[in-house]
């Protein structure tokens, strides 16, 4: 029983964490973004994609907001 609550708990903090990295990811890119006229909203969809992917997810959401 403790083995399964601490894996629930090991992976409740990884979800908060890469959800905190994953903003952090975006904000920064925002305001950096923002001296050449480039945003990415932050919206759950992009959170989530960054958070999973980390670098390689910004660099497709970038991808598609340049392409649309």
């Amino acid at each position: 029983m403790k083995k399964k609550n601490n894996l629930i708990i090991k992976t409740l903090i990884w979800c908060i964490k890469s959800l905190c990295i994953g903003v952090s990811i975006i904000f920064i890119y925002n305001i950096v973004g923002s001296f050449f006229n480039l945003n990415i909203p932050i919206n759950i969809w992009t959170i989530i994609i960054v958070s999973v992917l980390k670098l390689p997810g910004l660099a497709s959401i970038i991808v598609y907001m340049l392409i649309s």
